[in-house]
């Protein structure tokens, strides 16, 4: 896989790397590995979320008179 991205934005990484001493690869890694944790974490909110309001649905709908 390419990864292709703006001049600006890679200038920025490869700063940033030089700065921590990684490579622009492991960071780049990391930020997909995070990425990927998170959505799946929004997803499974998403989900109980759905799951809880139609459960409570009456509930939810008096407290909100």
């Amino acid at each position: 896989m390419n990864l292709r991205m703006p001049d600006e934005l890679q200038e920025a990484l490869k700063q940033r790397a030089e700065e921590e001493g990684r490579s622009m690869h492991a960071i780049v890694i990391q930020a997909i590995e995070r990425y990927l944790v998170e959505e799946a974490d929004r997803a499974t909110v998403r989900k109980l979320g759905a799951k809880y309001a139609a459960k409570h649905a009456d509930l939810l709908r008096r407290l909100g008179e």
